[in-house]
C-alpha cells in the first residue's frame, strides 16, 4: 500500500530548533532564586564511614542545605526502573541515595550542598570533614565468587544473580564433533560518553508539588523520587527535557533524588550538573565480562555443542545487573540453531563502578565471543566466513536454546549476504607494512522489555477545529526520533501534514505514562498505543464523512488534508469541516490508547526457557580494516551494517541509527576502556578515555531489509540498540584477516595488535580429530 508520510526520508520535527541552538536542554534552563548543588563524593572505593561532620559547611555565608543519609527520610529502597509490576527481589536490588555505614565505590555519593552559587557549594564540600576506615575490598569479580572474598553489600555473599540454559547433551555432542574451539574472551567496563551530562533543575509550586526538570530516559522514577522523600506520588512531577543522549546511562536515577531532596529542604529552586570528570566518575558503566566458550562442529561446518560460562563484574550495587545478565545469557549461544548447548551465568558484586545499562545491554558482550568463536571455526575448516553462518543461522521455525520458536521471516541469511557482497571487490595496499584484511559478524538483539514486566504504554491525540492536531505522550526522547515517529503515525492516519501536528512529550503530570525510553522499545510500545489512538479517531471521521458525502466507508481513504471517495476524486470533503460536524454532534474528538505488550510469568528458577522477549532484530556488519604491522595501529576503512527493520518509518532516522551504532561500538573494538586499578579510576577526562573521532570513522554503508514482519507499527522492528550489535567482532575478524592473530580482549589497541603479532601463539585451543 503506497504511504505518504510512512518510510519516507523526513527531517525530524526537532532536527532545526537543535540545529539552530534553540533547543533548551536540562543545563540551559534557569529559575529566579535557584540554588546550586554539588555532590561530596567518596575518595575510597572502600571504606567504613566512621563519622561526618557537617558543621563548618553549614556555617559557610550563602550555603543553605548540607544533607547525609541521616537527612534522607528514605535512604534504602528497593530499585525500581519503571516497571510497574513487582518482579521481585532478584530482579531489583538496593537503591541508596546517600552512603551510610560504608561506601562501596570510587565516587559515591556522601553528602549534598545547596549554595548561593556553584563556588559557594565547592566551598562547602571542602569543608565537610569525613572520617574513614579504609577496607580492602574486592575488584576482581572471579576474587569477589570466592566464598571468603571481602563482603561488598550487606550480605555473606557476593552473588547478585545466577542463569543457565539447557539444551540437549553437550557432553555428547562435543563427542560427535570432528573439531572443537575453546577460548576465553574478556570486555571491559565502558562509558556511555554521551554529549550532555547529567543535569536538572527542581523547584517546589504553589501546591506543595516538587517538579523536577531532568535530563533522563525514565520519567516514571517519579515514584521513587516521592518514596523517598515520604511524600504521595502526585507531589513529584517529573518533566523530562530533550536529552543530548542516554544510551541507557540515564535509565537509573541520575540527579533527581538529589534535587528534590534540595528542593525539600530549602523550598528554593535547586540546579545540579555533573562536570564531565564527575560523569565519568559517578555514572553506570557498561558491564566487563570473562566469557569462557567452547564450540564444536562436525568436518561439514555443522556446529553441533557449545558450551558458555558467563561472569559478569556488577560493581558496588546491583542496578540492572540481573536484567543484563539475563539478556546475556538468551543471548548467548548467538543467532544459531545449536542442537546442544550450555550456558552457566553469574553476576557479582565488586568495590569497581557501578555498572548498569548501556546500549546493547547484555547482548553486545556474548557476541564479541560467539562470532569469534564462528570466525575460527570457519578457518581451521576453511569455510568461507559467510557459507558457515548461512549454515547455522536461525530461520522461520528455528528456535533459540530456551526453546522460544521464532514463527515469522529471520532475516540472517539475507542480511549476512547483503553485507558480505557490498564490501566489494578489496582494496589491496601499495604499502608493505599495511595489511588489509575483512571481517563478517551477525547477530540478533531483542526489542521491547523482558516480557516479565508486562510492559504498556499509553497516548492521547487530539483533534482540533481548524484541522491541526495534538498529541501528548510520556516518550523520552534522546534524539533517536522517538518523538518523530509518533508525529509521522499520526500524520499518516489522519492526512494532516506534520507542520500542524504539535506533540508534547515527558511529563509525568501532563503526559499519558509511556514507560521508559529504554530496550528499543519505544517505536513498538508507544507507536503501537499512538496508532491505536489515532485510528479510533480516523474511524470517526470516516463514519461521519460517509454520511456527509454518502460513500460506504469502505469507499473513503484520508489524504492531504481530505476524506476522498475512492470511487470517485472529485467527491470529496475537507477535514476541517468533518471535524466541524463532529464537534457540532458531540463526537469525540480525542483518544487515549494503551497498547500492551506480551505477558509472561516472572521466571521461577535460574534455568531459563521459553519467551523472555517479545521479537528481535536481526543483522550483520562487513568490515575492511588496514593493520600497520609496524605498529599495531588498525584503520576501519570500510563498514557495511544491513538490518531487517521490518519497516522503515523514516529512513533517514533508521539510516542514522545503523551509521551510529557502527561508530558507537567501534570505540569498544578498538579504544574505549575505563580503566580502574582496584577501585580507582585511572581514565578520568576524555584526554585518557578514548572515543571514536570523525578522523576515526570511515563511511557508513547502512542496506535496509524491510520484511515488513515486525511487531511495532506497520510491521517496523526497533533498531536503536540492535545497530551497534555485531561490528565490534566483524572488526576482531577483520583483523584476524588481515595479520592472522586473534585478540581475545577488547579494546584491540595497537599494543594488542603488536603483542599478538610478535608472539604468535595459538589464541584458542583447538582440538581436532582428523
Amino acid at each position: 500500500m503506497e504511504m505518504n508520510v510512512i518510510g519516507k526520508a523526513i527531517p525530524k520535527v526537532d532536527a532545526w530548533a537543535k540545529v539552530k541552538g534553540k533547543t533548551v536542554y536540562a543545563d540551559d534552563f534557569s529559575m529566579p532564586g535557584m540554588l546550586y548543588a554539588k555532590v561530596l563524593r567518596s575518595k575510597y572505593p572502600a571504606a567504613k564511614i566512621l563519622a561526618i561532620d557537617t558543621s563548618k559547611a553549614e556555617k559557610l555565608p550563602g550555603v543553605h542545605a548540607v544533607l547525609t543519609a541521616k537527612d534522607v527520610p528514605n535512604n534504602n529502597l528497593r530499585a525500581k526502573f519503571g516497571q510497574s509490576t513487582d518482579v521481585g527481589a532478584q530482579f531489583e536490588g538496593l537503591y541508596r541515595v546517600l552512603a551510610e555505614g560504608k561506601v562501596r565505590f570510587l565516587g559515591e555519593p556522601v553528602a549534598l550542598v545547596a549554595a548561593e552559587s556553584l563556588k559557594i557549594a565547592e566551598e562547602a564540600l571542602e569543608l565537610i570533614d569525613v572520617t574513614y576506615e579504609p577496607l580492602p575490598g574486592v575488584f576482581d569479580p572471579l576474587e569477589a565468587l570466592k566464598p571468603d572474598a571481602y563482603p561488598v553489600g550487606e550480605n555473606e555473599s557476593n552473588i547478585v544473580s545466577q542463569f543457565k540454559i539447557r539444551k540437549g547433551d553437550v557432553e555428547k555432542g562435543f563427542a560427535e564433533c570432528d573439531v572443537i574451539i575453546e577460548n576465553t574472551y574478556r570486555v571491559p567496563f565502558v562509558d556511555h560518553a554521551y554529549l550532555e551530562p547529567e543535569s536538572g533543575v527542581a523547584w517546589m509550586d504553589e501546591d506543595g508539588v516538587i517538579n523536577i526538570r531532568v535530563s533522563t530516559q525514565v520519567i516514571e522514577h517519579f515514584r521513587t523520587v516521592a518514596e523517598v522523600l515520604g511524600l504521595p506520588q502526585n507531589k513529584v512531577r517529573v518533566i523530562g527535557t530533550w536529552l543530548g543522549g542516554g544510551f541507557g546511562g540515564k535509565e537509573d536515577i541520575t540527579v533527581e533524588s538529589f534535587l528534590a531532596l534540595l528542593v525539600w529542604k530549602t523550598g528554593r529552586p535547586v540546579k545540579l550538573t555533573y562536570t564531565r570528570e564527575e560523569s565519568l566518575l559517578a555514572h553506570s558503566k557498561r558491564h566487563p565480562f570473562i566469557m569462557k566458550y567452547k564450540t564444536g562442529a562436525t568436518k561439514d561446518g555443522r556446529i553441533i555443542a557449545l558450551e558458555a560460562e558467563l561472569i559478569a563484574d556488577a560493581g558496588a550495587y546491583t542496578y540492572l545487573t540481573p536484567w543484563v545478565l539475563l539478556y546475556a545469557t538468551v543471548n548467548a549461544a548467538g543467532p544459531y540453531d545449536i542442537p546442544n548447548v550450555k550456558v552457566d551465568s553469574v553476576a557479582v558484586l565488586t568495590n569497581n563502578p557501578f555498572t548498569s545499562a548501556n546500549r546493547g545491554f547484555g547482548a553486545i558482550q556474548p557476541n564479541v565471543a560467539y562470532e569469534s568463536q564462528v570466525d575460527e571455526l570457519a578457518r581451521v575448516l576453511r569455510m568461507d566466513p559467510l557459507t558457515i553462518r548461512q549454515k547455522n543461522c536461525l530461520r522461520e521455525g528455528g528456535s533459540l536454546a530456551t526453546g522460544f520458536t521464532f514463527d515469522r521471516y529471520v532475516a540472517l541469511p539475507e542480511v549476512a549476504e547483503k553485507a558480505w557482497q557490498a564490501l566489494g571487490p578489496i582494496n589491496e595496499s601499495k604499502d608493505p607494512h599495511i595489511r588489509i584484511g575483512r571481517g563478517l559478524a551477525i547477530g540478533m538483539m531483542s526489542y521491547g522489555r523482558l516480557t516479565f514486566l508486562h510492559d504498556t504504554s499509553r497516548s492521547y491525540v487530539k483533534l482540533e477545529l481548524d484541522g491541526s492536531a495534538i498529541i501528548r505522550c510520556g516518550v523520552p526522547d534522546l534524539g533517536g526520533g522517538q518523538a518523530q515517529a509518533l508525529c509521522q503515525i499520526v500524520a499518516e492516519e489522519l492526512g494532516i501534514p506534520l507542520n500542524k501536528i504539535k506533540i508534547y512529550i515527558s511529563d509525568t503530570a501532563l503526559t499519558p505514562l509511556a514507560g521508559t525510553t529504554t530496550a528499543t522499545r519505544q517505536l513498538y510500545m508507544s507507536g503501537n498505543a499512538t496508532l491505536k489512538a489515532a485510528k479510533e479517531l480516523k474511524e470517526r471521521l470516516l463514519d461521519k464523512a460517509s454520511v456527509m458525502l454518502n460513500v460506504r466507508k469502505a469507499f473513503l481513504k484520508i489524504e492531504n488534508e481530505k476524506i476522498i471517495s475512492t470511487i470517485d476524486p472529485n467527491n470529496f470533503v475537507s477535514l476541517k469541516d468533518v471535524i466541524a460536524q463532529c464537534s457540532s454532534e458531540g463526537i469525540e474528538l480525542f483518544c487515549e490508547a494503551q497498547f500492551n505488550a506480551p505477558f509472561t510469568d516472572v521466571p521461577a528458577s535460574e534455568l531459563i526457557t521459553g519467551r523472555t522477549h517479545p521479537d528481535f532484530t536481526f543483522g550483520a556488519y562487513a568490515v575492511e580494516v588496514a593493520v600497520d604491522v609496524e605498529t599495531g595501529m588498525v584503520e576501519v576503512q570500510r563498514v557495511v551494517g544491513c538490518y531487517d527493520v521490518g519497516k522503515a518509518l523514516n529512513v533517514l532516522n533508521v539510516e542514522g541509527q545503523i551509521e551510529g551504532g557502527a561508530v558507537y561500538c567501534l570505540g569498544y573494538a578498538l579504544m574505549e576502556d575505563l580503566i580502574v586499578d582496584k577501585g580507582y579510576l585511572k581514565t578520568p577526562s576524555f584526554s585518557e578515555y578514548l572515543i571514536p573521532t570523525a578522523l576515526d570513522v570511515p563511511d557508513v554503508q547502512p542496506i535496509l531489509v524491510e520484511s515488513g514482519t515486525g511487531l511495532g507499527p506497520y510491521g517496523a522492528k526497533g533498531i536503536g540498540e540492535p545497530a551497534c550489535n555485531a561490528i565490534a567482532p566483524a572488526i576482531l575478524n577483520a583483523i584476524r584477516d588481515a595479520v592472522g592473530v586473534r585478540i581475545t580482549s577488547l579494546p584491540a589497541t595497537p599494543e594488542k595488535v603488536l603483542f599478538a603479532m610478535q608472539n604468535r601463539t595459538p589464541t584458542n585451543k583447538e582440538v581436532s580429530k582428523n
